[in-house]
């Protein structure tokens, strides 16, 4: 079956050819792994790291885009199953929400796949800065949480909505998934940060692998770069929840934002 999409010529049927990667472009592109596995294992917004690696080692933005979020897919699998036990009594939550997600994921991965190379070229420096500022209004989003008194809501429509918006976006761009789920599932529900944190990991992986199999699929991924960062990625977050612990998250976070903020105006002016 061809391809609904080809980051260079974008002509059905035609493939882009294998990138060979040099050592050192390997090299990157695996520290990039560490470094994107880590920052989602203590903060979230990991791809920031791994998806301008990506394109600095040569891939256009949309093959560069596909290939990080099949990359980093492994990764919301233990960070789901490190929060299966806050999924206790949830159940009436998980369904309807997920069922949501797989939807909104399939519309994001058909926009990608409709989209071409300049359109993205154009829109993704704006998700990139989006994302740093969902990661810079983190903290204040925790507190906020936090704060909130204990509770079981079903999920009403503006809940559904809300997740299917956040898999929308996580479909088409990964980066900051994680944050912007909790962010709606604490607009939406009354119940404390662990318990919404352990559903938020869940609709992670909901997302990221209907993106992940849908790209896969369909899509031009880069495999021999996927050889490279998926397996890092993996490594970086069991490093990264250890050291989590030991880094300021305000130190972290704010080297992430710099990081997406340099990162967004080196693709502007590219």
């Amino acid at each position: 079956m061809d391809r609904l999409f080809l980051p260079q010529s974008f002509v059905p049927g035609a493939h882009p050819p294998v990138m060979d990667l040099g050592l050192g472009q390997i090299v990157l592109l695996a520290v990039a792994g560490l470094v994107a596995g880590a920052i989602n294992a203590a903060a979230g917004g990991g791809s920031l790291v791994s998806f301008p690696a990506l394109i600095l080692v040569g891939y256009p933005p949309l093959t560069a885009n596909v290939t990080n979020n099949v990359a980093v897919a492994p990764g919301y699998v233990t960070g789901a199953t490190g929060y299966r036990r806050g999924l206790r009594g949830q159940w009436h939550r998980v369904l309807p929400l997920s069922i949501v997600c797989f939807v909104g994921s399939l519309v994001g991965v058909g926009l990608i796949l409709m989209s071409s190379q300049r359109a993205f070229e154009n829109v993704v420096p704006f998700l990139v800065l989006a994302a740093c500022a969902l990661l810079a209004a983190q903290p204040w989003l925790g507190k906020w949480l936090g704060e909130r008194p204990g509770g079981q809501d079903d999920p009403g429509p503006g809940a559904l909505a809300g997740q299917a918006l956040a898999a929308v976006y996580g479909g088409y761009f990964s980066a900051a998934l994680g944050v912007a789920v909790l962010a709606l599932l604490g607009l939406s529900f009354d119940d404390t940060l662990q318990r919404l944190n352990a559903l938020k990991a869940f609709l992670q992986l909901v997302i990221g692998a209907v993106s992940a199999v849908g790209f896969a699929l369909l899509a031009d991924v880069a495999w021999t770069a996927v050889a490279v960062v998926a397996p890092a990625t993996v490594i970086g977050g069991e490093v990264g929840a250890r050291l989590a612990q030991k880094v300021s998250d305000r130190v972290l976070r704010a080297g992430i934002i710099t990081y997406g903020v340099a990162a967004a105006i080196w693709l502007f002016l590219r």
